[in-house]
């Protein structure tokens, strides 16, 4: 990355290797034909910031890690399945006092005083995007056999719109920079 490159970016909460694990198996059984997000790149969105130059990588990075170390680890439980035109989801409950609820606030205030994003218009809705398809596909899967899932660690990614097949299409996601929620 250089120049007067502009990257994709935003910032999200790494899920768990077992979480993911679990997840990647039940698309496997219970979203076969679709479209699926692979394994790596399943996460929570905490902001989306958008196209920016590269050269506001460090100054995100580092509002990122001074949000994360004064956040506290969060828990989400499952609530449901849900379906957008575009997208099918696992829609998250927030256990507790909502850490990760006042990272996004956090991390949103710090972003908008650099004048990197605009206050959100609608309130954050913790939710893992599962598969993506062209019409809405009307499914009602159960649930994947998850109690509850523990983050700890948040990330700066940036997204690369794939080319190619079809099937090896989409985007892919690299984290360019994590930060342990509490500074853990």
């Amino acid at each position: 990355m250089g120049g007067d490159e502009r990257v994709r970016l935003f910032c999200a909460l790494q899920l768990p290797a077992e979480t993911v694990e679990t997840i990647a198996a039940w698309q496997e059984e219970h979203l076969p034909g679709l479209r699926t997000v692979p394994p790596e790149n399943l996460h929570v969105t905490l902001v989306f910031i958008g196209a920016r130059p590269v050269a506001d990588v460090a100054a995100i990075a580092a509002e990122l890690r001074a949000a994360a170390q004064a956040a506290r680890p969060a828990s989400f439980r499952l609530r449901g399945y849900r379906e957008t035109p575009r997208v099918g989801m696992l829609v998250l409950e927030e256990a507790g006092m909502s850490p990760a609820a006042a990272l996004v606030a956090d991390l949103e205030h710090r972003l908008a005083r650099l004048g990197l994003v605009a206050p959100a218009r609608r309130p954050w809705r913790p939710h893992i995007t599962v598969t993506r398809f062209r019409e809405r596909a009307g499914l009602a899967p159960p649930l994947p056999n998850i109690c509850s899932i523990h983050v700890v660690r948040s990330a700066l990614y940036r997204s690369s719109l794939g080319r190619g097949s079809a099937a090896s299409s989409g985007a892919r996601y690299d984290a360019l920079e994590t930060a342990a929620l509490g500074g853990r």
